[in-house]
């Protein structure tokens, strides 16, 4: 079982956080194999990132995502750089208010589910910055790539401290939205 995720955005939306979470929910708290990369523009905030994690029950030869199964893409530049790299079949998770001019034939080789996550971020938890943790919530109820509660404890591990109760409240909204999707609702 190889799993390859990757998330793409902005500096400053959280993707490699994200993705160190991830990675930690499925080595440390699952008990697989784990490798995280990342890459990201010159500036610190606005510039792009991306990043991926490839899990798998096995050794893992080769670091990198080859052909994503599932991407989540937060910006316009991200979704016109590796939506097409996404594996045939597979899941991708949009910021729909960010990513205004989707191409909607390609969008056909996939499950495609465009959701704004800032918005419903800023309207759970009362701020935008918490959208990481709720789209890292949503992507593991939808997919069950690692268990809530391995993802629930990385998270608590890795965000700073006094800001748990918040970033609980995110990712609990994560999961209420995947379980909608799961279900057709959203």
């Amino acid at each position: 079982m190889r799993k390859e995720v990757l998330i793409g955005g902005f500096g400053g939306q959280g993707v490699i956080l994200s993705s160190v979470i991830l990675g930690r929910a499925a080595a440390v708290y699952e008990g697989l194999y784990s490798v995280q990369t990342q890459a990201y523009g010159p500036q610190s905030r606005g510039g792009a990132s991306k990043a991926e994690v490839v899990i798998s029950d096995e050794l893992i030869d080769y670091p990198k995502a080859l052909n994503p199964d599932y991407a989540v893409l937060l910006s316009q530049q991200a979704y016109e750089k590796y939506l097409s790299l996404v594996k045939e079949g597979g899941i991708v998770i949009v910021e729909k208010d960010l990513i205004p001019n989707r191409n909607e034939e390609l969008e056909k080789n996939f499950r495609v589910h465009a959701i704004p996550f800032t918005k419903l971020a800023e309207e759970s938890t009362g701020l935008s910055l918490t959208m990481n943790i709720l789209t890292l919530g949503f992507l593991v109820k939808l997919t069950g790539i690692v268990s809530e509660e391995a993802i629930e404890k990385a998270v608590l591990d890795s965000i700073p401290k006094g800001t748990e109760h918040l970033n609980l409240k995110a990712l609990k909204k994560g999961f209420e939205l995947g379980e909608k999707a799961l279900k057709g609702e959203v």
